[in-house]
């Protein structure tokens, strides 16, 4: 799996920013927080996660590099938000992105809540395989899912008509290509 280099004034940028909104946070919670750690090894489209009980945020290095500022403005202060809310509510009955993670984001960190991003994903989307069942919706799986059903690990079934999903002979010529 190749790893992608991320540059050192945009980690510095990254860092720069959590530590503000940590300070942010320590101030208005009226308690400290341990710094979180930072690795860049998020992989597909997702931007960010927060591992709770790891103090961790992993971020997405390629769609960091294409979003530069906008990335660092929100994901990093979202996922901050998610391991915030873990120390001061728990876990338990706390939805992820529920009424303390919003008041977290919005009153505490000072942003503005949203839940998903909108980067565009093309360099770091997967490639997906073309899928049919009998009411001919539309179905991709990822290569993960579609190497399972190739080894004969699992089948996949339509939400819609419950028909076991099968692979469109046009996709076995492009990936046989």
């Amino acid at each position: 799996m190749k790893t992608t280099r991320v540059p050192i004034f945009l980690q510095q940028r990254v860092m720069r920013t959590l530590r503000e909104k940590l300070v942010l946070a320590e101030q208005k919670l009226e308690q400290t927080f341990p710094e979180p750690i930072i690795n860049y090894k998020q992989r597909g489209t997702t931007a960010g996660s927060a591992y709770l009980k790891e103090w961790e945020i992993r971020i997405n290095p390629t769609l960091l590099i294409e979003n530069k500022e906008i990335f660092i403005d929100e994901v990093v202060p979202h996922e901050l938000a998610h391991l915030l809310v873990f120390k001061v509510f728990g876990r338990q009955g706390i939805a992820p992105h529920g009424k303390e993670w919003k008041w977290m984001m919005q009153h505490v960190l000072e942003v503005t809540a949203k839940r998903t991003h909108n980067f565009a994903v093309a360099t770091v989307k997967s490639k997906t395989f073309h899928y049919y069942c009998a009411c001919e919706a539309p179905h991709e799986l990822t290569i993960r899912r579609h190497n399972k059903v190739v080894r004969g690990e699992t089948q996949y079934l339509c939400r819609r008509c419950k028909g076991i999903l099968k692979l469109r002979e046009e996709t076995v010529v492009a990936a046989e290509n």
